[in-house]
């Protein structure tokens, strides 16, 4: 009668292959200190990066390197690929989806062009954080390898 109350739970899948790591080895204080939100990171090996949940495509960057999409319990998922690849202004970043649009994990977001962004000097780790008003409670998966769409970690969201 009062389920309203009760805790949601979020499971986030990956949104590129890759090795996943702490948020706190992320070479960026925004993230590393959680400034950003809380989350993961994942040291990406391959150049395609889809929706790690399902919602709305709330925000894709002019420059590509980022996108947030906005689940249906309210919780907002941001993928930043890369440190400081808002410098390429989009260079080695190619939009696959548009701002708005409903999406469905695994659907294509972006591409990126890993080895050109590495010979850019910029570093390739894309964390992965959550921004949300309520209290959340993150259940990461130790540091492994990942393929795209595996589970990430599940949240709950209080």
């Amino acid at each position: 009668m009062f389920g309203f109350f009760k805790a949601k739970k979020q499971v986030i899948q990956s949104p590129t292959d890759g090795q996943l790591v702490s948020l706190e080895s992320v070479q960026d204080e925004v993230f590393s200190t959680k400034l950003a939100g809380d989350g993961l990171a994942i040291i990406p090996i391959s150049n395609t990066f889809v929706a790690p949940v399902s919602g709305v495509l709330t925000k894709i960057f002019s420059t590509n390197h980022a996108f947030s999409i906005q689940t249906t319990t309210g919780l907002e998922v941001l993928v930043h690929i890369g440190l400081d690849t808002v410098n390429l202004n989009g260079e080695g970043f190619k939009r696959l989806a548009t701002e708005g649009d409903k999406v469905s994990v695994g659907d294509p977001i972006v591409s990126a062009d890993i080895e050109f962004i590495k010979s850019k000097g910029k570093d390739i780790i894309t964390p992965i954080v959550f921004n949300h008003e309520k209290e959340l409670t993150l259940s990461i998966l130790n540091a492994r390898t990942i393929r795209e769409g595996e589970t990430l970690m599940e949240v709950t969201i209080k």
